[in-house]
């Protein structure tokens, strides 16, 4: 079974931690405090994330990435925005969701990363400086 943080969480969904924090206080995501740091299954995940008004504010906030980036004139540097859809069943969604997590974890500090899993498609949305999106995707792809 595989775990997500707070932050993963926000990653994934979009929602800053403070966001998430309200969610856990209302009742409207279940996890578990471990060491003093929330822990969510992807059971829990899933479960919070099929909610209506959870799965629209996602989407919206998703989508932002995109027209943000479309809507920025201003850019000082070559920058990518790339939508990836991949056809897969849950499990591999979430190897996809933590791979691309733990990438930009590790070596990408100019990224904006979303993901959102919804019947069958795991879907990533990338943006940011040129040549890290094209490693991202390079160590993705070897």
């Amino acid at each position: 079974m595989d775990n997500y943080d707070l932050n993963q969480l926000a990653l994934i969904t979009g929602f800053t931690t403070r966001t998430l924090r309200n969610y856990i206080n209302m009742g409207l995501l279940n996890g578990e405090k471990i060491n003093g740091k929330w822990v969510f299954t992807s059971e829990e995940v899933d479960v919070f994330m099929a909610q209506d008004f959870v799965k629209q504010a996602a989407i919206s906030k998703r989508n932002t990435q995109v027209f943000d980036f479309l809507a920025d004139t201003s850019k000082k540097s070559n920058r990518i925005c790339t939508i990836l859809d991949y056809v897969v069943d849950s499990d591999e969604a979430i190897e996809i969701s933590q791979f691309y997590q733990n990438i930009i974890n590790e070596s990408a500090c100019d990224i904006e990363f979303k993901y959102m899993y919804d019947k069958g498609i795991a879907r990533v949305i990338l943006s940011g400086s040129e040549d890290q999106v094209i490693d991202i995707m390079k160590k993705y792809y070897n």
